[in-house]
């Protein structure tokens, strides 16, 4: 099995035992309620199913003092008297009698993620623990968490694996700031983190969680905070920040294991967070994560208090990391303006340390965060106005998200692959279908006619192959494929792909073409169509909607057009249908093609055709089916940077376009009033 969900029922054995507003949120339910809902999904049997195991006391140490191991071993026999006395010498913390077996649990459980994935057991998996942990200090418990569950991992990921570069994920809405003393002066591990701040209003209250804390020593730049000074962050803020911020990091410091800290009180309805990401965003994070370190990502859960929005959000994780496609995003893909200013923060914080942030363009001088601790922010109470708003907002997106998964189900077919004899050699996955049949031969024929070169035999036996594929895909029947065309045939093929699917459902088709590939001269530049050129002559827009880039010739100027350009357009756009062409010359070496192909799933719910010259490798097609099926795609090699003349391409491109495009934003504007999308046609609404 790919993935493993490691878990233990006794820990949910915790509770709190006395009445406390503020720790009355961490409770058993927290653990029960999403693991019900992944049975109930069925995602809890496609799962390696692992019952955690205690950490040893010297496992702890790896973080831990021996003095605070004894002194939590030390509460298993205390009364609730003392132990409520000695939960009062920490900031929002609980002891019961079960909470050192609990925590060692915990624990031990990230401890036999690392092992499982680590050792090729599994790709990828989920820890489902409590409690949390990323708060949790040398000598000292913190905001409901004992033991630094993910920060004992990484330790032990190093120690044990001989790993040497660790990437710590936190999407929590609190900042971990656990994790980050114990890294702050380690270059091996780099801590990204997320959080509700607020100018420093916002529990922990630390100056230390703004984005201009780093790190210290050897360890600077391999801190990043992005704080959140607003309520009310979604879907498009957290992609944003992960495109303009933490992959093009990521990407140069190419780590061996990504770990993520997965706290859903930043998801929509959670009375802690008050932000309103959906569910589903959740997805396409750990899609987007998978795409590093090879796919080895284990992601271990932190905070979440809104049992319904937990156990969704749960869910469609693990669906991420078994491969499923993510359901296509909901809401007007648009970043907040705070989000924008605190994105551009952290970027000019940040790149001084990266070379990845520098060559996308001049950064602007850091100015101090506004910091204060006038304020002081009062529990929400399950009973609270704040907790009820909370609870409706989530309702109705939840029931959405309900919608969603009805209209989307899982398809029995995610990938397959319509290729020629010549490509009998090729070995696929067990689960891509080999598709063998065509279109009904008057539909090819009736298509051919557009263009000349489609009536010769091979070519016409070719578009009926991609026609049927095309229609499988169209209908729901298969999620994604892989086709190929004869040389000549390759850009009418293309014309009969995009043509076919705008009249027949797709609402908005986006069209990635690499190499020598020319947009149909008659395409009606409506808004349904957004073609993407790269290979193209020159860095050029005739409109918001048609939009050309040379390739880049480095591996860290290809990830750069394709984070700061590509998936920005393609999330902005909101596709039905991605149509990825690798056409003549196109000189993508096969990484990069895949990297491509598997960023691209998200945007359109996974729903992508990859077409291809039947001159093309079949370790291609067969490299290109795996991540459509949702394994990772190959590592790109040593990072390099881009060149000037690809950095200046992508900078006028993003000057061009980002006025309609907001996605493609990595600053906040002036002002505060932002124009709608304008079509091609001078309409005046957004792409919906």
């Amino acid at each position: 099995m790919r993935t493993a969900l490691v878990y233990h029922e006794d820990m949910a054995a915790a509770r709190l035992l006395w009445e406390d507003p503020e720790c009355e949120i961490e409770r058993p339910e927290r653990l029960t309620a999403a693991l019900e809902r992944l049975r109930q999904r069925g995602l809890e049997q496609r799962c390696l199913q692992l019952a955690a195991r205690e950490a040893s006391e010297a496992e702890l140490g790896l973080v831990h003092s021996p003095e605070y191991v004894s002194l939590l071993r030390g509460t298993q026999t205390l009364s609730t008297r003392e132990l409520q006395a000695l939960s009062g010498q920490y900031d929002a913390v609980y002891f019961h009698p079960s909470t050192f077996h609990c925590a060692r649990l915990a624990v031990g459980a990230a401890l036999q993620l690392v092992d499982a994935v680590l050792t090729g057991a599994v790709h990828n998996g989920l820890a489902l623990v409590r409690p949390p942990g990323h708060h949790g200090q040398r000598a000292a418990a913190n905001g409901f968490c004992v033991f630094n569950n993910v920060a004992i991992a990484a330790k032990y990921a190093k120690q044990r694996h001989g790993l040497h570069r660790i990437l710590i994920v936190d999407w929590d809405v609190h900042h971990g700031q656990g994790i980050q003393y114990i890294f702050e002066d380690d270059p091996s591990v780099l801590y990204f983190s997320w959080h509700r701040y607020e100018h420093g209003h916002f529990w922990p209250y630390l100056r230390e969680s703004d984005a201009d804390a780093v790190g210290q020593g050897q360890g600077r730049g391999f801190t990043v905070n992005l704080p959140w000074n607003q309520v009310g962050m979604g879907n498009a803020d957290y992609v944003a920040a992960f495109l303009h911020v933490l992959l093009p990091v990521a990407f140069e410091f190419d780590p061996e294991l990504v770990l993520i800290s997965a706290g859903f009180d930043s998801a929509i309805g959670d009375p802690e967070g008050q932000m309103r990401a959906t569910p589903e965003c959740f997805s396409h994070l750990t899609q987007l994560l998978q795409v590093l370190a090879g796919g080895r990502v284990c992601a271990v859960l932190e905070g979440g208090y809104h049992l319904e929005s937990l156990s969704q959000s749960v869910c469609m994780v693990v669906k991420a990391l078994l491969g499923d496609p993510a359901l296509p995003l909901s809401g007007p893909m648009e970043p907040h303006h705070s989000a924008l200013e605190s994105i551009q923060r952290v970027r000019a914080a940040q790149a001084p340390h990266w070379k990845s942030l520098r060559q996308q363009g001049s950064t602007p001088i850091l100015n101090p965060s506004t910091y204060s601790l006038e304020r002081r922010a009062s529990p929400v109470s399950p009973g609270g106005p704040k907790f009820k708003a909370a609870e409706a907002q989530a309702s109705a997106a939840l029931s959405s998200l309900l919608d969603q998964l009805h209209l989307n189900p899982t398809l029995p077919v995610r990938t397959a692959v319509a290729l020629t004899a010549l490509d009998a050699a090729l070995v696929l996955p067990a689960d891509v279908l080999r598709q063998e049949g065509s279109a009904p031969q008057e539909e090819t024929r009736a298509w051919a006619r557009l263009h000349e070169a489609l009536a010769q035999d091979r070519a016409l036996t070719a578009l009926g192959k991609v026609l049927h594929l095309l229609n499988g895909i169209l209908d729901g029947q298969v999620s994604s494929g892989i086709a190929a065309t004869p040389e000549p045939a390759a850009a009418p093929t293309l014309d009969v792909v995009i043509r076919r699917g705008l009249s027949h459902g797709v609402r908005r088709l986006l069209c990635v073409a690499v190499g020598q590939l020319d947009r149909p001269a008659d395409l009606a530049d409506d808004g349904r169509n957004l073609w993407l050129n790269i290979r193209g002559k020159e860095a050029a827009a005739p409109s918001m909607f048609q939009v050309s880039v040379p390739l880049p010739g480095t591996t860290g100027g290809f990830v750069s057009c394709v984070l700061a350009l590509v998936l920005p357009l393609a999330y902005g756009f909101q596709p039905d249908l991605v149509l990825v062409a690798l056409g003549p010359a196109h000189g993508l070496q096969a990484p990069q093609a895949a990297l491509l192909a598997s960023l691209l799933r998200g945007p359109a719910g996974g729903r992508v055709l990859v077409l291809l010259e039947q001159g093309s490798t079949s370790q291609l097609a067969g490299i290109l089916a795996r991540v459509l099926q949702g394994e990772a795609p190959p590592g790109l090699g040593p990072f390099s940077m881009a060149s000037p003349e690809d950095t200046q391409a992508l900078i006028y491109l993003r000057g061009q376009l980002e006025a309609e495009w907001k996605m493609l934003q990595v600053a906040g504007e002036a002002g505060g009033a932002r124009p709608r999308l304008n079509t091609g046609s001078g309409g005046s609404s957004s792409p919906q």
